[in-house]
């Protein structure tokens, strides 16, 4: 079947938002929402396959920066709203979309893609490796109890409107930004993401309420969260869901937590996105009463194999060659030498020297942000050491004291 896939103008924006809503069950997306897209779209960086006026295909591109390994925040691009109208299955349109938008990517100068999956088995065979997990949690508040460090008695902590609270919540975001890779930096616009709050999206729960931790008047965390009220006959079983928390110290981090524990008529805390080393894990008194799971996170993208190497920083001093198969962009393919000195700087050239690791563009995506090792991924036949010795060196090198985390979906 013919279709025209093209680059969206101003005025195909609602059938294009549209093809989404349908592609993603049919649920209308709330008006609130709907006008945050509109004010953070970026329609020269969005493609629409069109089969005459019906849009049956979309793919966008966020322009992003994220925090990776050393502290840079890298351009990337932010892939999203990524949809095929189920009549237009199987006929090409999302490869087609997916080779325009890397093409597209390139001309940008962004050396990164990146995306959060809704079905994992979809990404790989455009050379995107699963590169963060993140955790959620319901934890029994009534039985499991906190133990917090020093300092924790000396945090204030005092409600405010998620709106008035805004500009302090981000600047604590800034802060801490630069600590963990797979955070996005916050472009003009994204700092009312957070606050978003339409009541379709609650589960039932309360409007979104903040709480803010302070020491010495200064803002050092925050958290924000929804209240759903429960009762088990005369016994409450109320849920606290928290939506972000953020601190810049341990002791405003444990405050946080203990106001959580800490809500009359509650007996659950609950959390969807939090990062796999979640200093939580080692406050709570009983981690089995946490139910704790485990799910991929962000899908990372090398365009440009050379620049995205170079861009971040490395544990350890390496000098390896490594042979690269990339069918979906040939330009990455082959032998390249990347070499770090001891400050973790890096250069990465191509070669002709005799390859040591070899291993394709998506295992590299998996392990840039240092959070999957390359030791893990050769134990699953994914990367081949062909120099005694370099699979050591290069997962060393590659790994972080921190686990990469996003803290929000795009």
């Amino acid at each position: 079947m013919d279709t025209d896939l093209h680059v969206l103008s101003a005025t195909e924006w609602d059938a294009w938002l549209g093809c989404i809503e349908l592609a993603f069950g049919g649920v209308p997306i709330s008006p609130e929402t709907r006008e945050m897209y509109a004010a953070l779209a970026e329609p020269g960086r969005a493609l629409g396959h069109w089969d005459g006026a019906e849009c049956v295909g979309t793919a966008g591109a966020y322009s992003f920066r994220m925090t990776v390994p050393g502290g840079a925040a890298v351009p990337a691009a932010g892939i999203t709203m990524v949809s095929v109208a189920s009549t237009h299955r199987r006929q090409g349109l999302l490869t087609s979309m997916m080779r325009r938008q890397l093409d597209d990517v390139r001309s940008w100068g962004e050396p990164l893609a990146v995306l959060t999956a809704s079905e994992p088995g979809i990404y790989g065979r455009f050379g995107y490796g699963a590169a963060t997990d993140e955790t959620s949690l319901r934890i029994d508040s009534s039985r499991v109890r906190l133990a917090l460090p020093p300092g924790t008695e000396e945090v204030r902590v005092r409600r405010s409107s998620p709106e008035e609270a805004l500009d302090a919540c981000e600047a604590v975001y800034a802060r801490v930004a630069p600590a963990r890779p797979g955070t996005p930096v916050r472009q003009p616009g994204w700092e009312r993401v957070p606050v978003n709050d339409p009541e379709s999206a609650r589960s039932g729960g309360s409007p979104l309420q903040c709480v803010l931790a302070e020491r010495n008047g200064e803002v050092t965390g925050y958290v924000t969260f929804h209240l759903r009220p429960g009762w088990d006959g005369a016994v409450p079983e109320g849920v606290v869901a928290v939506r972000d928390l953020a601190a810049l110290d341990p002791a405003s981090y444990a405050a946080l937590w203990r106001f959580l524990f800490g809500i009359d008529l509650t007996s659950v805390v609950e959390c969807h996105n939090r990062p796999v080393d979640d200093a939580v894990l080692r406050l709570v008194s009983d981690v089995r009463r946490c139910e704790v799971r485990v799910r991929d996170g962000v899908y990372v993208r090398l365009v440009e194999l050379g620049a995205a190497l170079e861009a971040r920083s490395y544990r350890a001093p390496v000098d390896v060659v490594l042979r690269v198969e990339d069918d979906f962009c040939p330009w990455n393919a082959g032998r390249w030498r990347l070499t770090v000195d001891a400050k973790g700087s890096a250069t990465c050239r191509r070669t002709d020297d005799a390859p040591e690791l070899a291993l394709s563009v998506n295992e590299l995506g998996a392990a840039y942000l240092g959070g999957v090792s390359l030791t893990a991924l050769a134990a699953a036949g994914l990367v081949r050491e062909l120099r005694a010795g370099a699979l050591g060196e290069a997962s060393l090198a590659f790994s972080t004291d921190v686990r990469p985390w996003c803290p929000h979906g795009f």
